[in-house]
This record gives C-alpha cells, sequence and structure tokens, in this order.
C-alpha cells in the first residue's frame, strides 16, 4: 500500500520542483545580497553586472538551480556513496575493485568538479569505460581460479557468470529508465522503490566491499614493495651476478624438468610476512591523512597501463613456453572447488554500483543494451585469454600456480620486475582514495561527522586489519571469492532481481513466472556463497 500511495506524492513533488525552478528564474533570490529585484532598479543592474562578471559555477544561485533542475531522485543520489565494486579499483581490487572503478567514482561522488554535466560520450568510448572500469586484480588470480575449478568447467563459469551479471546490470538500467535519472544510483533507487532497508543493506555491502578492497590493496602493496626492494638490492650488490630466472612453485616441490630454486632464508628484519606489512604502514598510513585527496586521481592512466602490461606479460610468457598440456584434460578436481571461480568471478563482473552512471553518459541511450553487451563479451574475451593461457601454458605442475601469478617468477625476471614497480605505484596511489571511500561510506551508515578525529581512528583501523591480514592471511584469492560471493549475492543478485520485481509489480506487468525466475536467481547467489565455506585448500 505504501508503494501504491507514493506515486501520487511523487508527481506533487515533481510539480512542486517545477514551480520551484520557474520561482529561482523569474527573481533569482539568491543571485546577490538584494532579495527583491522587482522593486529596485540598482538590484536589476547589480544582477546583470553579477552575471558578467562570473561564471555559473561560481554563483550560489546557479549552484541552487543546477539543483532544482535535477528530478527529486537526483538529490538521493547526491549522498556520497561507493559506486563500484568497480576504479579498476583493483584493478587491483578485490577482483574487482579496480582502480579505475575507483578514480571515477571518486570524480563522479566525492571531488568538487565544474564539468558540464551534459556533455555526452559516443558508444565506443562507452564500450571502452566498461571494460577498462571492470578490468583489475582479477588478471593476477585468474588462472589460479582456472587451476582450482579445471579448465573445462572454469570455461563454463566465466561464460555463464559473464551472462548472469550481464542480465542483472542490465535490469538496473531498465529500472533507472523508468523511475530514475541521468543523476541517479542503485542506493536511491532501493529507498525509492523497496524502503530505507534495502538503502541501507547497500551500504553495508558496499562497506564490505571496500573493506575487502582495502585489505586486498595492502597485500599486494606489501607483496610488490618487498620483491622490488630485493630485485634494486640483489642488483647494486653485484652487477655480474648471474641469476636464475627459472619459475617457482612456492608451495610444494614437485619433480619436473625445470629446476626448481628453494627460497633463500629471509631475514628477521625484513619478511614478507612478519616485517614489510610494517614497513608498508609507513608509506602508506601518511597518504590516508590527506583531507583533498584529489591529487591522486591524476594517476588515473596507470589502470589501463597496467592492463594492457599484464595481457603482453603473459602473452610473451606463454609464447615462450608454449602449450604444456600434458594430463590436462584428465586431472580431476573436486566440483566444489569450482565455487573458488564462481566467487572470484562475481566480482571480477562487478560493475553494478556505477552503472547507472556510466551508461546515463552514453550518447546513444537506445544502444544501451548493445554497448553494455559488446563491453562484457570483451572482458570474458580478456578474462578467459588471461587465465586459460596461462594455465595451459605453464610449464610445472598445475597445482603450483598461485594466487599472484607473479609469485611464480624469480625476483630477477625483468619483465617480473617491471610488472611489480608499475603495479606498485598504480595500487599506491588508488588506496587512499579507497580509504577515503570507505571512511565515508561509514560516516553516512553510522551518521557521523568526517571530522579530523574521525578519519585518524578509522585510518588506524584500517591499517591495524590490513596489517593482521597481510601476516596471517595473505591469500588475495580467498579474500577474493569471500568478498565477491557475499557482495555478489546482494548486489549482483538479490537487489538487481528486487528492483525489478518491484517496478514491474508497480507498473502491473509482473507474471508469476517472473517471480519464481528471479527467486531462483538469488538463489544461486546464495548457493555460490554457502559454497564457499565447502572447499578444500
Amino acid at each position: 500500500m505504501r508503494f501504491l500511495k507514493s506515486s501520487p506524492r511523487k508527481s506533487e513533488d515533481d510539480l512542486s520542483t517545477q514551480s520551484s525552478l520557474r520561482s529561482m528564474d523569474s527573481c533569482e533570490l539568491f543571485g546577490s545580497a538584494c532579495s527583491d529585484y522587482s522593486d529596485c532598479e540598482y538590484c536589476d543592474e547589480r544582477r546583470r553586472q553579477i552575471k558578467k562578471k562570473y561564471s555559473p559555477s561560481d554563483s550560489y544561485c546557479s549552484a541552487m538551480s543546477r539543483l532544482e533542475t535535477t528530478p527529486l531522485l537526483g538529490v538521493l543520489a547526491t549522498r556520497p556513496a561507493y559506486k563500484s565494486l568497480g576504479d579498476s579499483t583493483d584493478t587491483l581490487g578485490p577482483g574487482e575493485v579496480s582502480s579505475d572503478a575507483v578514480l571515477s567514482t571518486y570524480k563522479k561522488n566525492f571531488e568538487k568538479t565544474v564539468k558540464n554535466e551534459n556533455k555526452k560520450q559516443s558508444s565506443l568510448v562507452t564500450i571502452f569505460s566498461i571494460w577498462n572500469t571492470i578490468m583489475g586484480s582479477s588478471l593476477l588470480t585468474m588462472a589460479w581460479g582456472v587451476e582450482r575449478a579445471g579448465l573445462p568447467a572454469a570455461l563454463v563459469l566465466v561464460a555463464v557468470m559473464a551472462a548472469l551479471c550481464l542480465y542483472t546490470a542490465y535490469i538496473l538500467i531498465s529500472v533507472n529508465a523508468y523511475h530514475g535519472s541521468d543523476t541517479c544510483s542503485v542506493q536511491a533507487l532501493c529507498r525509492l522503490l523497496l524502503g530505507g532497508w534495502a538503502e541501507a543493506l547497500a551500504h553495508v555491502f558496499s562497506v564490505l566491499v571496500l573493506l575487502g578492497a582495502n585489505i586486498v590493496y595492502w597485500i599486494l602493496i606489501t607483496n610488490f614493495f618487498y620483491f622490488t626492494v630485493n630485485y634494486f638490492i640483489d642488483l647494486s650488490v653485484s652487477n655480474a651476478t648471474e641469476y636464475n630466472t627459472t619459475l617457482l612453485c612456492p608451495n610444494q616441490i614437485v619433480n619436473e624438468s625445470l629446476m626448481i630454486p628453494s627460497p633463500a632464508e629471509e631475514s628477521r628484519y625484513w619478511g614478507l610476512h612478519t616485517t614489510a606489512p610494517l614497513y608498508t604502514a609507513l608509506i602508506v598510513f601518511p597518504l590516508l591523512n590527506f583531507r583533498n585527496v584529489s591529487f591522486f586521481t591524476k594517476f588515473n592512466s596507470l589502470g589501463t597501463l597496467s592492463v594492457f602490461y599484464l595481457l603482453i606479460f603473459v602473452t610473451v610468457k606463454g609464447y615462450a613456453w608454449g602449450i604444456n598440456m600434458g594430463a590436462l584434460w584428465s586431472e580431476t578436481h573436486a566440483a566444489r572447488n569450482a565455487a573458488v571461480l564462481s566467487g572470484m568471478l562475481a566480482l571480477s563482473f562487478y560493475i553494478h554500483n556505477i552503472i547507472i552512471e556510466i551508461m546515463s553518459n552514453n550518447a546513444r541511450q537506445d544502444k544501451n543494451g548493445r554497448d553494455l553487451t559488446i563491453a562484457f563479451v570483451l572482458v570474458t574475451i580478456t578474462y578467459t585469454m588471461v587465465g586459460a593461457v596461462f594455465y595451459v601454458c605453464f610449464p610445472l605442475a598445475k597445482s603450483c600456480i598461485e594466487d599472484n601469478i607473479l609469485n611464480n617468477f624469480e625476483r630477477h625476471d625483468v619483465m617480473t620486475a617491471v610488472a611489480r614497480v608499475l603495479l606498485l605505484f598504480q595500487v599506491v596511489t588508488v588506496y587512499p582514495l579507497v580509504a577515503y571511500m570507505l571512511r565515508t561510506e561509514a560516516a553516512i551508515l553510522l551518521s557521523l561527522r568526517d571530522t579530523p578525529a574521525l578519519m585518524l581512528l578509522v585510518n588506524v583501523c584500517i591499517v591495524v586489519m590490513c596489517i593482521l591480514f597481510a601476516c596471517f592471511c595473505p591469500n588475495i584469492g580467498t579474500i577474493i571469492r569471500y568478498t565477491g560471493a557475499l557482495s555478489g549475492l546482494v548486489h549482483v543478485f538479490a537487489l538487481p532481481a528486487a528492483l525489478h520485481v518491484r517496478s514491474l509489480h508497480l507498473r502491473g506487468e509482473l507474471a508469476h513466472w517472473m517471480t519464481l525466475l528471479y527467486c531462483l536467481l538469488v538463489l544461486a547467489g546464495a548457493a555460490n556463497l554457502l559454497m564457499q565455506f565447502f572447499i578444500t585448500e
């Protein structure tokens, strides 16, 4: 009953908004100190001078006008909210908090800009934006996921999860076309159609996604920092030393034709899982306390560069190794272990919290479905190429593949060293933005002001938690699959299904078979989460 009554109230608000806009345009109440232009010729002249002297972005009146011209739902979307669990990160996100998603989210929701909001982009740019935003640290873990699931099951899972995520992303665009606006967000749609509890749920799981992103980022920073330092130390010690650049199998010893060098003993003062996370804090923690983090958005291009370099890296290594099938098709894998890959993929294809904003900038709104489909196909091809090529060509036992493929290479391998330096700089510049959005989301959820004291407290908690994970649970694949399965259940499956059912009900188009279909979709997401607890590590 409450939703049925909300429809006429919405039309009244629209009329109110239009009326307010007309009154604002007619007298420009906030244009200057004079509040009544009709009674004062001097005020009329003063108003014309102000308009000539200041740009629209500098006028408080114009700011109010822009707010008034935005539909009522757009006001809800102006609340800071995490939009991805997308900048890329991670590229390098927890599988998919890509850095590009993080950066675009920050610029859209947290950075004060005066850019033209009506600027549209072509379908080609839109497709590339989606591809670039989704790509992330899953490229480092995809081969490990393929190994856990087995190649045949992995190929099927990638296709199925891509189709499901594409469909639910398109659902959000469709619902927004009926009930939202260009400035709308998923949280605003949840509040409008489902109520405040759904909006709160979306915020809670956004916090969880951001928390997972922070932990994965920290582990990657520590890893890249540790091996990069070791690389340059070895270079400075002796330039004449000829190092072994064979592959590594860090977790086990296998009898292969290639020699597997034993890892060197770590110093008590310099260890990957002991002291390196603490040294990382000395570098990263000061960056978290910047009040204005817009400086870090200047490194947006590093996300695209990192993705292309990883593609080249895998292609070159695969070509050098050749195809190593061996007993590939005869290897057996526990069926439940396929959930490792499905959990990762729920986050790898995650773009749902920012998809409305991206597609609203498309100049061809009638081609949104086509452009979104093309982008998802390109993402699927990229993931399949990286994961399958590395898995098929890897010359050692497939069980040696690490959840970070760079760990399978000697630190003296030049291409690997370049990849680590590039990724280290990228992740360090993206991490403050992720921490900022986590802090902002937490403040919104708990109705707290983002004061310096709160900023310091939250930053300390984030760093302590990340250090603990980096020391005692540095497995990014495990963190990604749990984060993906948990957030995917809500953001990828449940909320899009609930929003579409509610939209169809309000429009009188809901059929019983549709309700059953969406219930099965939510159950699939729940099963994906449940299976994560039955996987053998």
